[in-house]
């Protein structure tokens, strides 16, 4: 069974029509990436599986239950995690405040620590720091970082990569590969060497709609559906 299920969902934001029948599967464990060019819908796709956008039709299923038009508070404790575009860290808290910030549970953030900081080794040593004293880089990890403090089966994540520079988007990339091996990813990714390199499964979002999935071996070698819908 698939940990997540869209069937032709159709979201608006205000008046605007932006999904028009998104229809795709993830299966639990490892990472499926979630492409297309700028304004296709990929991160009202996320928004609207977790609520933020709810959906005018379709269903959204998690874990096999019909989670369409709960709240958000609601989805988010069944067990998705959630990393924002452009990173979303406050920046008048320490790092320990924006960890704590993950937590459901009391304690949760000491006992992801071992994992968090093996994952984020620079974030232990700036744990008493504000969000404004780090680097674009280091509050993308801290953004990551907090998704993981609770326990979550699905990590929904939008552009890690943007505007990272090249020895911090291989860190990136190795921490979410490690994160894959026990938690479920579906990724937004720009960069299509980034996404190529990390997902075993794609799903390609044009003008709102789902219109290619498949295995990402086999996208890598498709160059004409790479041109045509992701301009790579």
């Amino acid at each position: 069974m698939s940990l997540l299920v869209l069937d032709d969902v159709h979201t608006f934001i205000g008046r605007f029509h932006i999904l028009h029948g998104v229809s795709f599967e993830v299966p639990a464990g490892g990472i499926v990436a979630l492409l297309g060019r700028n304004g296709a819908g990929k991160t009202t796709t996320l928004k609207t599986i977790l609520g933020l956008t709810p959906a005018h039709s379709g269903t959204v299923r998690f874990g096999g239950h019909d989670i369409t038009g709960n709240r958000t508070f609601d989805i988010a404790a069944l067990g998705i995690g959630f990393v924002p575009e452009h990173r979303a860290v406050f920046s008048n808290l320490t790092v320990e405040e924006n960890l704590r910030i993950g937590e459901r549970r009391k304690g949760d953030l000491e006992r992801k620590e071992e994992l968090v900081f093996g994952l984020f080794p620079d974030l232990k040593r700036l744990i008493g720091l504000p969000g404004t004293s780090l680097s674009g880089g280091q509050q993308q990890m801290l953004s990551v970082a907090r998704a993981l403090i609770a326990d979550n089966q699905l990590l929904l994540i939008d552009e890690p990569s943007e505007g990272l520079a090249p020895v911090l988007i291989e860190q990136m990339m190795e921490a979410i590969e490690q994160m894959s091996e026990t938690t479920t990813v579906l990724l937004v990714e720009q960069n299509f060497l980034v996404a190529s390199r990390l997902a075993q499964a794609y799903v390609i979002i044009e003008e709102g709609r789902s219109v290619e999935a498949g295995s990402m071996s086999d996208l890598a070698g498709d160059t004409a559906t790479i041109k045509r819908y992701l301009g790579v």
